[in-house]
C-alpha cells in the first residue's frame, strides 16, 4: 500500500465521521444544486449542447499540436510570449526568470489550479517573492495555510462562522463581522496589493485557437484586475485547455457557469489576445502564457484516457459525488480532487502511487450524469482501475482473492457451496482488510437456486 493511499485513508475515515463537516459541505453544495435547473433552462436542449461541447473539445485534442502551434502563431504576432514547459520544474524555472528580470518583489494572482499543480506560492516564497491570492476564496485559504478545496469554490468546506474566526486571528477583526463585511475587509487589503505588484498571474479557462487569446471567467474581478494593473501578466495555463475559435465560447461559457454554479453566465468574462497595444489605455506591458505540460501527454498518449482532458473545470462531478460529498477535497491530497482528479491524478503523478484514488467511487455514475462534455467519467475509473491490474499495481493478496471470487462466480456448484451462514463467516472472517471501512457481508441463508426450486417445486 503507498504512502498515499495510507493518508487517503486515515483522512477519509475521519472526515466521514465528522458531522459537521459533512452539514457544512453538504449545505453549500446543495446552494449549487438548486440553482443548476435554472441555468439549464437557458439551452432549448440541454444534451445536444453538451454533445456539441464534447464534440469540440474532441476535435480540439485530436488536433492539440496544431491548435498550440496556431495559438502561439497568432499570440506572438501581438506580442506575445510563449513559453512550453514540460513539468513543474520548467514552469517554475521560466517563471522565477521573469520575476528576476523584472525585479519582482511583489505578485498578485488569481485562482488558478495550475498554479497550485506546480506550487507556485511556495516556489515564490522560497525567493523571497511575496505572492498573493486575490480571490475571495482562495485569499481566506491562503491565511489558513490551507490548499483550495474544490476547483470552484476554494473555500466551500468553511462556514461564514470559520472565516470570521480566521480572519479575527488572522487579521484582528471583530469575530462578530458579517460575511459582507469580511468581503469588504478582504478587498479593502487586496485593493492595495494591485498597485503594489510588479507581476500579475493567471490562469485560463481557455486557451483560444484560432484568435491567440486566453479566456477567464469569474465572478470577482479579480483576475482583470491581476491582468491589468501589474506591468507583467503571465498566464499559466494547462495544454488540454485549448478550444479551437473564439465562437466557440458562446458555448462552453454558458455551459462551466450553469454546471459550475447553476448561473446563466457568470459575472466576468474576458478575453486576452496580448500585452497592451498602442493606442490602448491599460494592459501589462509584457505578456507571457506558459503552456504546462506536466504529465498530459501521457494522458494524450492513451486512447481511452484521452477523453478525460476535454474537462472544463466547471466542478459539477464533485458535487454530485456522494464519495466526495462525505470526505471532502483535502482527503484526495491531490490539485485535482473528486471523480476528474481520482481519473486523471494517477496519470499526472504515477499509477503506483495514486490508483486508490480510482477505487475511491461508488461507480454510482452520477458524475457522467453531471458532467458539462459528457466525459463518461464512472467508465475512466474502471479502465484505471484495470490498467492498474494489467501493469501489476495490485497486490498479490488483492490478485489471488479476485482470481478466487471469479472462479466461485462462473461455477454454479460452488457457489452453492455452504448456506448463508457459512459464508458470512468465511468472507468476514477472512477477509479483514475489505472489513476495515465497511461494514458486514450478509449472505442470504438460501441460495437463489433454492429459493427458485421450493417456489416452483422443480
Amino acid at each position: 500500500m503507498s504512502e498515499s493511499s495510507q493518508t487517503f485513508i486515515a483522512k477519509s475515515t475521519i472526515k466521514a465521521a465528522d458531522l459537521n463537516h459533512r452539514r457544512t459541505i453538504n449545505f453549500n453544495i446543495g446552494k449549487y444544486n438548486s440553482k443548476v435547473p435554472e441555468g439549464k433552462a437557458q439551452f432549448t436542449d440541454t444534451h445536444l449542447a453538451r454533445e456539441q461541447a464534447k464534440n469540440i473539445k474532441w476535435h480540439a485534442i485530436e488536433t492539440l499540436d496544431k491548435q498550440l502551434e496556431q495559438f502561439e502563431q497568432k499570440f506572438t504576432q501581438r506580442g506575445g510570449k510563449v513559453i512550453w514547459a514540460e513539468d513543474a520544474t520548467q514552469a517554475i524555472e521560466a517563471i522565477l526568470e521573469i520575476c528576476k528580470a523584472k525585479k519582482c518583489r511583489q505578485v498578485v494572482k488569481s485562482k488558478s489550479m495550475a498554479t497550485e499543480e506546480i506550487k507556485l506560492n511556495e516556489a515564490l516564497e522560497q525567493h523571497g517573492i511575496e505572492s498573493v491570492e486575490t480571490d475571495l476564496g482562495e485569499y481566506i485559504q491562503q491565511l489558513d495555510g490551507e490548499p483550495p478545496y474544490h476547483i470552484v469554490t476554494p473555500a466551500m468546506h468553511k462556514s461564514k462562522e470559520d472565516v470570521a474566526r480566521l480572519f479575527n486571528h488572522k487579521l484582528g477583526t471583530p469575530a462578530s463581522l458579517t460575511p459582507q463585511e469580511l468581503t469588504l475587509k478582504a478587498r479593502e487589503i487586496l485593493r492595495e496589493k494591485y498597485v503594489q505588484a510588479q507581476v500579475g498571474v493567471t490562469g485560463a479557462n481557455f486557451i483560444i485557437s484560432d484568435i491567440g487569446g486566453i479566456a477567464i471567467t469569474e465572478n470577482e474581478g479579480n483576475a482583470r484586475l491581476s491582468c491589468a494593473f501589474p506591468k507583467t501578466h503571465i498566464v499559466i495555463v494547462g495544454i488540454e485547455k485549448v478550444i479551437p475559435s473564439v465562437t466557440d465560447l458562446a458555448l462552453f461559457w454558458p455551459l462551466l457557469s450553469t454546471f459550475g454554479t447553476g448561473q446563466k453566465i457568470t459575472v466576468y468574462n474576458t478575453i486576452v489576445t496580448g500585452p497592451r497595444q498602442a493606442g490602448e489605455a491599460d494592459g501589462p506591458d509584457d505578456m507571457y502564457v506558459i503552456l504546462l505540460d506536466n504529465g498530459r501527454t501521457n494522458i494524450i498518449g492513451n486512447p481511452v484516457q484521452r477523453e478525460s482532458l476535454y474537462c472544463i473545470r466547471c466542478g459539477a462531478c464533485l458535487n454530485a459525488c456522494p464519495v466526495y460529498k462525505n470526505i471532502g477535497g483535502h482527503t484526495y491530497g491531490t490539485t485535482y480532487s473528486g471523480p476528474i482528479g481520482s481519473i486523471i491524478t494517477p496519470h499526472l503523478k504515477g499509477m503506483p502511487e495514486y490508483k486508490h484514488l480510482s477505487y475511491a467511487s461508488s461507480l454510482c455514475g452520477n458524475c457522467t450524469e453531471v458532467c458539462a462534455v459528457k466525459i463518461n467519467l464512472h467508465e475512466l475509473l474502471l479502465h484505471n482501475r484495470h490498467q492498474s491490474v494489467v501493469e501489476g499495481s495490485s497486490s498479490l493478496g488483492e490478485q489471488m482473492a479476485w482470481k478466487l471470487w471469479k472462479l466461485a462466480s462462473l461455477n454454479r456448484r460452488l457457489m452453492n457451496m455452504g448456506n448463508g451462514s457459512i459464508k458470512n463467516k468465511v468472507v468476514n472472517g477472512l477477509f479483514k482488510d475489505w472489513k476495515k471501512n465497511r461494514s458486514d457481508l450478509n449472505f442470504s441463508p438460501k441460495t437463489f437456486n433454492q429459493m427458485w426450486k421450493e417456489r416452483y417445486k422443480t
